[in-house]
C-alpha cells in the first residue's frame, strides 16, 4: 500500500542525494601527449540514437580544459572494488600527477578517439563532444558515444553511486517487469 510521507524543508543544495545516483564514472582524456582521469558523479543519458550523454564538469577542473580542447574523452565505469581508486582520483589533480601511474591503472588504446580507456573498468564508452553551446554558461558538455565496450557477464555489476557529502551507495538488488515494458513507446 502506498503511504504518505511527512516532509520537512531542506537546503536546495542537498537535492543531489535524492536525484543522483547514476554510477560514478572515471572520465579519461588526452591532449598534446598528456592524459588525465577524473571522477564524475553527474551525467545523464540525453538520447538513445545517436547515443548522447550530457555531463557537468566545472571549468576549473583540469579535465574540462583537456576535453574542451581535444573534443573527446572516454567514460569508464568502475566497480565497487575500485572505491579507493575512485576517491583517490577525485581528490587529486592531473596537473600535478599522472593518475594512470599513481593509481596503477592500465591505459587502453581507443578505436575512435585519442583518449585512452581504462582496462580495469567494467565498461568503456568512447565519446566526442558534439555540442559546446552550454559550456560558457553551465559547464555542460554534450557527448556522443561512438563506441561502447562491456563484458557480457556480470550483466549488472556492482557499481558505485555518489549521494553527496562523502556518502556512496552500491548498486543492489534488481527487479524486472519485462511484461510491462512497451518498446513501441520509445
Amino acid at each position: 500500500m502506498k503511504k504518505p510521507y511527512s516532509k520537512t524543508d531542506l537546503p536546495v543544495w542537498q537535492i543531489r542525494k535524492y536525484l543522483e545516483p547514476g554510477p560514478i564514472v572515471l572520465v579519461s582524456s588526452s591532449w598534446k601527449g598528456k592524459t588525465n582521469i577524473m571522477t564524475m558523479g553527474w551525467h545523464t543519458v540525453m538520447e538513445f540514437s545517436p547515443s548522447l550523454i550530457g555531463c557537468f564538469i566545472t571549468s576549473g577542473n583540469h579535465s574540462y580544459k583537456m576535453i574542451e580542447k581535444s573534443g573527446e574523452c572516454v567514460i569508464n565505469i568502475p566497480t565497487v572494488d575500485m572505491i579507493d581508486t575512485i576517491i583517490g582520483i577525485g581528490n587529486t589533480t592531473g596537473q600535478q600527477i599522472d593518475k594512470f601511474k599513481k593509481f596503477k591503472l592500465t591505459p587502453e588504446e581507443s578505436q575512435t578517439v585519442h583518449a585512452p580507456g581504462i582496462k580495469e573498468c567494467y565498461a568503456n564508452f568512447e565519446c566526442r563532444v558534439v555540442d559546446k553551446h552550454l559550456l560558457p554558461k553551465y559547464n555542460f558538455f554534450i557527448l556522443e558515444v561512438l563506441k561502447a565496450q562491456a563484458p557480457l557477464r556480470p550483466r549488472y555489476p556492482k557499481t558505485v553511486h555518489y549521494r553527496g557529502e562523502g556518502v556512496f551507495m552500491v548498486s543492489g538488488r534488481h527487479i524486472a517487469f519485462p511484461e510491462k515494458f512497451l518498446p513501441q513507446n520509445l
